[in-house]
């Protein structure tokens, strides 16, 4: 999952490991802000990673944006569980696969993914050919290749070794691998007839464990879900675990599994998956995840969190050329250019949300 084009390290490094795409469709409040929160971090994360505008800035908020740059990238994390637990909740809300082909689920969830990926990609690569017209830096993005284009579209390039067209792009794929091997377990479960939930579950905490305890430990297999699911199978787990009438104890067996994890092999990333799962599971199960917290802000932040997650780095790039070529290269006036992106990424999110997000999801209801 190298970005060597865009100076980004391997996904384990860049983001502490992690990958779900949000979904659009659960107006759950609880979800909505955890959403809304780990995509602006996302964004201030790649304000602060890239320059130019960050290099000038920093003698402003030096430890603000050393935080941004090298830990905000965590925040995927949240993501990842979210993902998971939300996947549960479409495909097998009580532990059995829902009764419709399996490659039906899979080409929608296909196309739920790569409509509104392919609108910004479009948009990553004119917005890195409006920087490179300003300004060279190595933040920049070349103008990709046919099959650099063509392996983004079947979300391939990370396997196939394709730089990406614009930072993130990973996840998206990531997230794909991830709810068809969730798709998979659940499909296998089938065949234990009656016991199916309890084969499903215990087909996803096995590979949640195999995960946390052996492949998450090794970054050559980062370009792969089986990386990444142990956070993601929490999510899902999560889920599964509140409708029992023993949910405490479950959750408190989840737990411990975990953190003997962390003290085989401490990773910040896996103790901030498990710090999202235990609210998330208890607002599950205290009725509350419904309307906590009471906010429009914080709802509407949540609803357009995937196109601000799409959109946000080409606006960045282009903000950044236009600062860097036309604007004083002094702390102040660099540092507003930061804020003046981050608010345009908003502003961009919710564009592309109303104007392709929401029509391509129109176009695969129909």
């Amino acid at each position: 999952m190298a970005d060597a084009l865009l100076h980004l390290p391997e996904p384990a490094q860049r983001m502490s490991g992690g990958a779900a795409i949000p979904s659009t469709s659960s107006r759950l409040a609880s979800i909505d802000a955890l959403k809304a929160v780990a995509s602006q971090l996302i964004v201030l994360h790649h304000l602060a990673f890239y320059g130019p505008m960050s290099d000038y800035a920093q003698s402003i908020a030096p430890e603000l944006i050393s935080w941004l740059s090298q830990h905000a990238r965590i925040a995927v994390q949240v993501f990842l569980v979210l993902g998971g637990f939300l996947a549960a909740q479409a495909l097998a809300r009580h532990g059995r696969l829902l009764e419709k082909p399996v490659h039906t689920l899979l080409w929608r969830r296909y196309l739920k993914l790569v409509l509104p990926f392919l609108g910004a990609l479009l948009l990553a690569i004119l917005g890195a050919a409006i920087a490179r017209s300003l300004v060279t830096h190595d933040s920049i993005p070349e103008a990709p290749t046919l099959a650099q284009f063509i392996a983004h579209v079947f979300l391939l390039q990370n396997v196939l070794g394709f730089d990406g067209i614009s930072a993130g792009v990973w996840y998206v794929a990531i997230d794909f691998q991830l709810y068809a091997l969730l798709l998979a377990a659940l499909w296998l479960s089938r065949h234990a007839g009656e016991h199916a939930p309890v084969a499903g579950r215990l087909l996803v905490v096995g590979l949640s464990l195999a995960s946390l305890y052996y492949f998450n430990r090794d970054a050559s297999w980062d370009n792969w879900a089986i990386y990444f699911f142990g956070a993601y199978g929490l999510g899902a787990i999560t889920y599964w675990t509140v409708h029992r009438d023993e949910a405490p104890l479950w959750l408190g067996l989840l737990v411990a599994l975990v953190i003997a994890a962390l003290l085989i092999d401490y990773r910040s990333r896996i103790a901030v998956a498990l710090l999202v799962a235990i609210p998330l599971g208890v607002a599950r199960y205290a009725g509350i995840i419904e309307n906590w917290p009471k906010s429009k802000i914080i709802a509407w932040l949540g609803q357009i969190s995937f196109s601000i997650f799409l959109v946000h780095f080409p606006i960045c790039l282009v903000i950044n050329a236009l600062f860097e070529r036309f604007m004083p290269h002094t702390p102040a006036i660099q540092f507003l250019g930061m804020f003046v992106a981050w608010a345009a990424s908003i502003g961009g999110g919710e564009l592309f949300y109303q104007q392709v997000e929401c029509r391509a999801q129109r176009l695969l209801a129909r």
